[in-house]
């Protein structure tokens, strides 16, 4: 018998279109962990809940970001792929969960003070238990590796604690306790074109995978340059890094140096470095955003692959939540 793979288990938030950073951050790490770990992949919309979005975007983004997930290569024939509320037992993980964990911890989360400083008038209870319920996620498949950024290590270590009191509390191992995924080499972080900071909708600073070749184009014509050099060598400021760090990442190492000496003997001339980097973005993301256009108007096939991912889901967190309900003793007579 074959040794078990590891659990994966990874998820984005259903707030629109996915973006440049979405796709090197993760989609592309989730295309190569489905050949070596038993992965999940979810579409958070749950979570997306927490801004209270309009409800008649909420399903076309769903349907996005599903579209967006197989476009990229994600395989449901060897990862299970399904929507979060199509598995309804996630609610009742979640609320069993809320009764080990305490309002101080959840106080004290970066995340939540962020956001409730950014939303005075939303502080709902939803975005404090937020923790709660991607621990709950994560748990309830027995998750052993989450790949996650920095802004989410606080929150796995969260779901650590939670496992770790849940077990001591009940005197089980039923909970595993999840580990960062680590994934090859250094992690990626795509910057915005504003200048600064990291790749955002909300910064409004995206290049998003379906963005037709003039829309790319013409955001990246549009990115901030705001030094010239002056002098040999020059050292950079934070915007021309970021168009560089574009260059590296999309470009060959030749084009890379070329334009790297063009900085130097200060003969750069912006408007060709911004259109290399659109040409060689475009030269990424016009066959997913290709691909993306014709499973996105496949309704049939989008419906069967939904399906067939929240079956496999409710099968596996049905089967833990009942073992979950025996430990805090919910039985028959």
């Amino acid at each position: 018998m074959a040794d078990k793979k590891p659990i994966v288990l990874s998820g984005i938030r259903s707030t629109g279109h996915l973006h440049l950073g979405n796709y090197y951050g993760a989609l592309r790490n989730f295309v190569d962990m489905q050949n070596d770990y038993d992965c999940r992949y979810f579409i958070a919309d749950y979570h997306s809940l927490t801004t209270q979005p309009d409800p008649s975007v909420l399903n076309p983004n769903v349907r996005s970001i599903l579209a967006e997930y197989l476009a990229a290569g994600m395989d449901p024939d060897k990862c299970t792929i399904y929507i979060q509320s199509d598995v309804p037992e996630t609610c009742e993980f979640y609320t069993l969960l809320n009764m080990h964990a305490y309002l101080g911890e959840l106080e004290k989360t970066v995340s939540f003070k962020d956001k409730a400083r950014k939303q005075p008038n939303n502080v709902n209870a939803g975005l404090l238990t937020y923790p709660v319920l991607m621990a709950a996620y994560i748990l309830q498949h027995k998750a052993n590796f989450v790949p996650v950024g920095k802004d989410q290590l606080q929150h796995l270590e969260m779901a650590r604690n939670f496992a770790q009191r849940f077990n001591h509390f009940y005197k089980c191992d039923f909970m595993v306790l999840p580990e960062p995924y680590k994934a090859k080499g250094e992690p990626i972080k795509i910057p915005g074109l504003d200048g600064s900071g990291k790749m955002g909708k909300s910064e409004g600073n995206c290049i998003y995978i379906n963005d037709d070749d003039k829309t790319v184009i013409k955001k990246f014509k549009k990115a901030v340059t705001d030094m010239t050099p002056t002098e040999p060598n020059s050292e950079m400021n934070e915007p021309i890094q970021n168009l560089f760090y574009f260059l590296k990442l999309v470009s060959t190492q030749e084009i890379y140096d070329q334009f790297l000496a063009a900085w130097n003997d200060c003969s750069i001339r912006y408007g060709d470095l911004k259109m290399q980097i659109a040409n060689d973005v475009l030269k990424v993301t016009a066959p997913i955003r290709e691909r993306y256009e014709q499973i996105y108007a496949d309704t049939d096939y989008l419906n069967k692959v939904a399906a067939q991912g929240a079956e496999k889901a409710r099968a596996e967190v049905r089967k833990n939540l009942n073992e979950m309900r025996e430990f805090m003793g919910f039985r028959k007579f």
